[in-house]
């Protein structure tokens, strides 16, 4: 039993730095990409950041009350039950912004629209320049920004394909960028971020979290179970007289 314990334990003690990781990673980037970045900023919207900054909170109120539950008595299990009800939340809050994240690519097009329009005619001329195009679902539509390298409307105009409506405006690509850093946040472990803003730490993704959280709960009903088991011997011993089992 004082094997399997401090096996369980050493277990339970890992996935605990790993949700402490991913409460600091959560806080930290929700954080640091509210820095003023061009893309970044119209990428990552206040509530996609503020959601993230909320999940990272949950999960590091959950880290401490496991070091509350670590620090209690071997033969109590209400810490950990406790710690296991604030895992469920962690649980929800994780779907629930990695889900918030997945389905805004769904409309993805039509959501940057409005991040578009609700953009300063200086921050628009900036796109535009960066990516040499002009409007967004077309070159010559409402929102275009009359300057730098959409110079004047007539240079907007010639910019037209009736082919290809698309070709020329921004659409493109800002959803060629925006989409795969949203899809990387909710999906995948991502390498190091390219803008200057983190340059040597990779970051998990949301859904990631999901791993750990998880890993975490059933750790803590193991350690549940064993100081369960451990009371119910101890208490048995106890009947015998301490003379234990032959």
């Amino acid at each position: 039993m004082p094997n399997q314990m401090k096996m369980i334990m050493g277990i339970w003690g890992f996935v605990d730095i790993c949700l402490l990781a991913a409460a600091t990673i959560s806080i930290a980037f929700s954080i640091i990409w509210r820095k003023p970045d061009l893309l970044l900023n119209i990428e990552l919207s206040t509530q996609h950041l503020n959601a993230g900054l909320v999940m990272g909170i949950i999960l590091f109120i959950s880290w401490l009350i496991s070091i509350g539950a670590f620090l209690s008595p071997a033969t109590s299990i209400l810490g950990f039950i406790i710690l296991d009800w604030f895992l469920v939340l962690d649980m929800i809050a994780v779907l629930t912004v990695g889900t918030m994240m997945w389905y805004y690519t769904l409309q993805i097009r039509d959501n940057y629209f409005a991040v578009w329009q609700a953009q300063s005619t200086e921050t628009r001329i900036a796109v535009q320049n960066m990516f040499q195009c002009c409007g967004y679902f077309e070159p010559n539509d409402t929102t275009v920004a009359l300057g730098g390298f959409c110079a004047n409307q007539t240079f907007v105009d010639s910019l037209v394909d009736a082919a290809s409506v698309n070709t020329n405006a921004c659409v493109g690509p800002i959803t060629a960028v925006a989409e795969p850093t949203l899809n990387q946040i909710f999906t995948y472990v991502i390498p190091p971020y390219s803008r200057g803003l983190v340059t040597d730490l990779s970051y998990s993704s949301v859904y990631g979290f999901m791993a750990v959280v998880i890993c975490l709960f059933l750790a803590s009903l193991c350690v549940i179970k064993v100081r369960q088991e451990k009371e119910r011997f101890r208490k048995i011993d106890a009947k015998r007289g301490g003379r234990g089992f032959v």
